[in-house]
């Protein structure tokens, strides 16, 4: 008897995206190539080219989304209303406790990606520049200036890359809990209970 082939169907840009973005985090840009993409989704490398004019066109698509994931929530996170400098610190937090909203795994592999290609690099560097400009104008908001505000955000920033860069792993509500402390060394000054309940609230 004869066994029938698999049924191939063609799929959707975002499933080529998804499976490349698979491929990246787990392995890196060299990994990321148009056959074994199409071997894991036992489609055909023709059917690549319905959606991507060529390979860098893909790696561009992975690039995008981690703009919009990583760099976009940052700026998004900063720009929330909040109703004192702890509570807008709180709202940043949320998205380096909830993989859901910052994606530290895609931080990383771009950031590994950029050491051997300059114009990415170049990217990073404008990201990293608009992420802390975001941070600074937090502060800024809510009476924090010049060096002030420009050294605490870059604490904040520093900090958060510091966990992922360095594999750090915990609990969820045990990084919540840190939250409260790290909020209370970016300000100075300690959130009310009332800050860190709804903060906490949010992560159990």
């Amino acid at each position: 008897m004869n066994e029938v082939p698999p049924i191939r169907t063609r799929a959707s840009r975002e499933i080529w995206l998804s499976a490349a973005y698979d491929l990246f985090v787990t392995e890196g840009i060299d990994a990321v190539k148009i056959m074994p993409l199409a071997k894991k989704l036992n489609l055909t490398r023709t059917g690549f080219y319905w959606h991507f004019k060529d390979l860098s066109e893909l790696h561009d698509g992975i690039i995008d989304i981690w703009q919009t994931r990583n760099t976009g929530i940052i700026l998004d996170r900063c720009a929330m209303p909040a109703p004192s400098l702890c509570a807008a610190l709180f709202n940043l937090i949320d998205c380096w406790i909830d993989n859901d909203l910052f994606d530290a795994p895609l931080d990383l592999a771009i950031r590994n990606w950029a050491r051997n290609d300059t114009r990415l690099q170049d990217i990073v560097d404008q990201s990293d520049k608009d992420r802390l400009s975001a941070v600074t104008a937090l502060f800024e908001r809510f009476g924090r200036a010049g060096d002030v505000a420009h050294f605490r955000a870059l604490t904040v920033i520093l900090t958060q890359t510091g966990y992922y860069s360095m594999h750090v792993s915990e609990p969820r509500l045990r990084r919540a809990l840190a939250g409260c402390q790290y909020v209370e060394i970016f300000v100075g000054e300690t959130p009310s209970q009332a800050e860190k309940d709804a903060f906490l609230s949010r992560h159990c």
